[in-house]
This record gives C-alpha cells, sequence and structure tokens, in this order.
C-alpha cells in the first residue's frame, strides 16, 4: 500500500490497512518516506503485523524545504512540486515489487494498492505480472467533478459564471465560486494542468479503482469513472479510522484526549459545534475574525481547532492577541464556552461525544465520513481541490450540509455565520431534517455497523474485505461484468 505523502491521502490508506489486517489473510507492507512512517509508527498498536517500509526521498532535489515529506508542511504553492517529486519514486518501487514478488516465488498472490497520484505504478504492476488498484479516499461525484474540470477547464469557455461540465452533465451546474484559485487561472499549458493530465491519464491502466465512498449515496461519481476510463470501479466505504487508532496519536494532538473529554463531558446534550478545516487548510485573517464573533455570538458551546490565518506558516505559533478579537480567549475561557485547540485535535473522539450537535468544515472526505457515521449535520465551508463539489453532493444530493462559506478569501460576516449555526442547531425544521438524514435514515442506507466500545464507535468496511477474498479465489476476470458491478 503506498499513498501520496498528504496527511488527508495516508489516513484512509492507514484505516484500510488495518480492516485488511483483521482478516488476519494478507501480509500488509505500508510504504512511504522515512518521516511519514516514523509519525505512522505511533498509530500503530504494539501487536500490529503491518510492515512499514521505507522508501528514498530527498526533498532538496526537488526545490522543496528541508525534510519536506508531507503536503501538511507547505504552502499550498509548493504541492505541485511534491506532486513532480512523486515520479522521482518509481526505480525504488519497482526494486521494491521485484523484491517482494521474489520473495513470495509464485506461493501467494500480491497485491498492489497506491495512491490515485501514482498511476504510475501500473506499469511496474504489469511488467511483473501483479493485480495493481488506485484507491482514492474521497467520494466518486467529488473527484468526478475535479477530473473534469481539469481535463475540460469548462470555465475559460464560457463569460457566464455558471457552466455545465461536457462530459458530466449530471453534476448540474458549477459556479465560477467553485473553483480553487489554482483552477480558476488554469489554461490547459499552465504546470498544474499539466502534472494532473500526466498522473491521471494513468488511470487507464490500472485493474480497477476503489472507492472510499458508497455508491447508495454516490452514484453518480462512480458512474462517470466508469464511462471515462472503462475500468473497474468499486465503492469500498466507509473507510475510517476509529476511535482507538486516534487514541495512538495522541502526541500529535495539540489538545489531550482527557482534556478534551472532560470538557465534553461538562456540556448538555446536543449542545456544542466541532470547528475543523482538516491538517492542510486555513483562512484569513480577516474570515478568522468574523467567525470567532460568530461563534461567541451565537451563544453556543464549540471546539474550535485553529490554525495560523493564510500569509503565516501553518504550523506556526498561534498568535491570538493578533488574529482573534480583543480579548475572545479570555472571554470564551471565563465563560467555558469555548475551547480553542492549535495543531490537531482528536476529532473521531470528539465527534463521537454526545455533547457534540454539528460539524462547521472543509468538507474533506475523510471529515465528511466521521462526521456522517456519528450521525452528525455538516456546516460546509470548502477551501480547495474537491472539497466545493463534496459540499456540492451533501447539500444538494443528501441533505446533510448548509454551506457556511466558500473558498479561502471570500467576504463573510459573522452574521451569516450565525445564521447558519442557527439554522442547523436551533431546532429549525430544516435543521432537524438535516439531522434526521444525518443519522439513523442515512445510516442505514449507507448499512453501517457500529461496534461500540472504549466510549465510540469503530466503522467496518466489509466490502473492502470482500473484493479482496474475490481477488484471491480469482472470481473476478477483466473481462467479468462482476468488473463493474
Amino acid at each position: 500500500m503506498f499513498p501520496f505523502l498528504a496527511q488527508g491521502h495516508i489516513i484512509p490508506f492507514l484505516a484500510l490497512a488495518f480492516q485488511l489486517e483483521k482478516t488476519n489473510k494478507y501480509t500488509i507492507t505500508f510504504v512511504n518516506t522515512k518521516k511519514n512512517l516514523q509519525k505512522l509508527t505511533s498509530s500503530l498498536p504494539l501487536n500490529s503485523s503491518i510492515n512499514l517500509l521505507e522508501i528514498p526521498f530527498n526533498s532538496l532535489d526537488h526545490n522543496l524545504p528541508p525534510d519536506t515529506e508531507n503536503s501538511d508542511s507547505i504552502p499550498y504553492n509548493l504541492i505541485l512540486n511534491l506532486l513532480q517529486a512523486s515520479l522521482s519514486f518509481k526505480p525504488y518501487f519497482r526494486k521494491l515489487v521485484s523484491d517482494l514478488v521474489g520473495e513470495r516465488n509464485g506461493q501467494k498472490p500480491l497485491y498492489i494498492i497506491t495512491d490515485m497520484f501514482f498511476g504510475w505504478c501500473a506499469e511496474i504492476a504489469q511488467e511483473f505480472g501483479v493485480f495493481h488498484a488506485l484507491f482514492v479516499g474521497g467520494a466518486g461525484f467529488g473527484f468526478a467533478c475535479f477530473y473534469s474540470l481539469w481535463l475540460n477547464l469548462p470555465h475559460q469557455n464560457t463569460d457566464s459564471d455558471e457552466f455545465l461540465l461536457p462530459d458530466f452533465p449530471e453534476a448540474s451546474k458549477i459556479h465560477a465560486t467553485q473553483l480553487s484559485e489554482f483552477l480558476k487561472v488554469a489554461d490547459g499549458t499552465d504546470s498544474f494542468s499539466m502534472i494532473l493530465k500526466k498522473l491521471m491519464s494513468l488511470w487507464f491502466n490500472v485493474d480497477g479503482i476503489l472507492f472510499n465512498t458508497v455508491e447508495e449515496l454516490d452514484h453518480l461519481g462512480p458512474t462517470y469513472f466508469r464511462r471515462k476510463f472503462g475500468r473497474p470501479v468499486w465503492a469500498i466505504g466507509p473507510v475510517i479510522s476509529s476511535n482507538k487508532s486516534q487514541a495512538r496519536e495522541q502526541t500529535h494532538f495539540g489538545i489531550s484526549l482527557e482534556m478534551c473529554k472532560n470538557w465534553l463531558d461538562t456540556k448538555p446534550c446536543s449542545s456544542v459545534v466541532y470547528v475543523s478545516f482538516g491538517s492542510m487548510n486555513t483562512i484569513a485573517s480577516s474570515q478568522m475574525m468574523e467567525l470567532a464573533l460568530a461563534l461567541e455570538a451565537s451563544g453556543k458551546y464549540f471546539i474550535w481547532v485553529v490554525r495560523p490565518p493564510l500569509g503565516f506558516d501553518i504550523n506556526s505559533e498561534f498568535k491570538g492577541n493578533e488574529w482573534l478579537p480583543e480579548g475572545f480567549e479570555e472571554r470564551i475561557k471565563i465563560s467555558k464556552q469555548g475551547l480553542l485547540v492549535h495543531s490537531r485535535a482528536p476529532q473521531v473522539d470528539i465527534l463521537s461525544h454526545k455533547s457534540v450537535s454539528a460539524f462547521l468544515s472543509h468538507c474533506g472526505w475523510n471529515s465528511v465520513l466521521e462526521s456522517l457515521s456519528h450521525g452528525l449535520p455538516i456546516m460546509g465551508w470548502p477551501m480547495a481541490a474537491e472539497q466545493f463539489y463534496n459540499v456540492k453532493l451533501l447539500e444538494e444530493e443528501i441533505g446533510v450540509c448548509v454551506e457556511v462559506a466558500r473558498g479561502k478569501s471570500c467576504v463573510v460576516k459573522h452574521q451569516e455565520i450565525v445564521a447558519k449555526i442557527e439554522l442547523v442547531m436551533n431546532g429549525t425544521e430544516k435543521g432537524k431534517e438535516m439531522k434526521r438524514k444525518a443519522s439513523s435514515g442515512l445510516q442505514q442506507k449507507l448499512r453501517w455497523r457500529r461496534t461500540i466500545g472504549g466510549g465510540g464507535g469503530e466503522i467496518k468496511s466489509e466490502k473492502a474485505v470482500a473484493l479482496f477474498e474475490k481477488l484471491e479465489h480469482e472470481e473476478l476476470k477483466p473481462d467479468s461484468a462482476s468488473w463493474i458491478s
């Protein structure tokens, strides 16, 4: 298993690895760079059989800052360098596969699962005659929109703010404000367009594509990719981190699990809004001011994972006296209305707590699944990549989300944010309907299984395990209808 060097990609890969490990049927090798593997070590239980295998990487060779091995530690504009740098893994990965094939000596089949940006691994897999699938940790719909936009750049061919995707009209109209900053200025010859087209074109060569989604809710995306690539596409979700795996990562959190739980235990049931924009995203300082004012004015309890605003190192020290309203931190501390967390928080434990009522999120797919798996409606604030289209799916098709704002630097007033918080949390008809859909009704439709233990639920993806069992018994052939079912 070989994910891209980004926390949002590594998390679902590790969750899938844990699910496969539980079957006791597979020897699992997790491939990544040294620093990422060191960080992963704390996530593995002491009795884990997952092997961690390092692949060489020197960031200085690719115009990246020293010791850069994860997108979380660099500005967004350097993601391009990291994508281009990933092509340098090819000779090392070939040697790795050669060694693994040699060790098995034909006795056990080898399956390769790599990131959506590592389609070049298909050539290596074909050379050694082994199965290779891409694992996309996101929703099919979101990535279908993302892919179609970069492939066709339809916004460059119209003066209208709204437009259809020429090869994905089922998605309905996209608005210009739902484009990332890089996509807005893309013309097909820019560096981002070139590298993404190159990497995505390699999907034609893979044996299959896995999505961390559920077809009953997200059928348009998988259908689009089957039509586009003519390859088998499987929706194997939801694959989600459990409370136990997050508990082992406490050294990376900006708050202890115990402190967080103790604070939540003092709050009434369904009274807290959780605010987090993921590990790579932040907002402008003006937005940060408005969000702080909104949270305080709403009168709701809140946990806010807050990072330095745009223009500052996202991993640097947070300066509340500069970036938050005067006296804000002191007031919420005295009133016990809010809890500010710097860096990361034990998100699954927070979302699974009975005091939490809603999630204000960037709508990265990991966060979406974690929220919905605990029956929580979402207030969406998408910022990059496919997040805009995840919100579109959640709000327009599934009905479990309202959009609060759009983008990292849009103009939003705190009164608008307060209105959305009240809509979701004040018992309005819309809010109650979202809650109903996000809880019992949605969970039944997804057929999620929850095993209660250790204070929270652990989500199991039996679809993923069943898929590999079929592969092991060679029940899936390239010319079989099962490949596209």
